[in-house]
């Protein structure tokens, strides 16, 4: 992992993503989230205070270690105990059928084998489980697409490995029953980052 990825990109991260309006979503994806949970790209730690009150502990990973340093004090002064891991999300080595709700928030834009862990998120989900998730991906307009498309490889680097272009709607459904779904922009950001997905899906019983 580079100096830039481990060091740079955790801040200019947290700085970007503790935005107010991302904060609103957070909020409306998590408030339904029951029982063991478990978050994929957990960051550092910008979720933990919209999980609902009740919840007593969370397992969360990252891949990146420079998350870690930035979460620690999110962490310490959460009422929630957080079993924090830097892992890779496509190969996860907790058990089959290990969760009642798995979260993702602005996550699936970066990961290489995608397809891959979203099958890992389906495995270790009870079955019933679900799938809460807030992401941003390609737009439903052909030009905006287009540009998408373009400045990928920029934003990839930018970004630590941050697509523009990928169509959450399709690779969630690839695998899961999705219960609801909205597609919208978000009007503070720029088309080709703020077309946002925000839904829940469910695992089959």
């Amino acid at each position: 992992m580079s100096l830039y990825s481990e060091l740079v990109f955790p801040r200019l991260m947290d700085w970007a993503m503790s935005d107010s309006v991302l904060s609103k979503y957070r909020q409306e994806v998590l408030s339904q989230v029951s029982g063991e949970v478990f978050e994929i790209g957990f960051g550092t730690g910008l979720n933990l205070s919209y999980y609902p009150n009740n919840l007593q502990k969370i397992t969360t990973i990252d891949v990146n270690h420079g998350m870690e340093s930035l979460a620690k004090k999110r962490i310490h002064d959460s009422e929630i105990t957080v079993d924090f891991r830097v892992l890779n999300g496509e190969s996860l080595p907790m058990a089959d059928h290990s969760f009642d709700s798995v979260v993702s928030t602005w996550t699936l834009c970066s990961i290489t084998k995608i397809n891959q862990a979203i099958q890992e998120i389906y495995r270790v989900l009870k079955p019933g489980g679900k799938f809460f998730f807030i992401e941003h991906g390609i737009s439903d307009e052909p030009k905006v697409q287009v540009w998408q498309n373009r400045l990928t490889p920029v934003q990839k680097i930018i970004g630590d490995g941050c697509h523009l272009n990928r169509n959450i709607k399709q690779l969630v459904e690839n695998h899961f029953q999705i219960l609801t779904l909205e597609e919208f922009y978000e009007p503070k950001f720029p088309k080709i980052l703020g077309y946002m997905y925000k839904g829940v899906a469910q695992k089959s019983c």
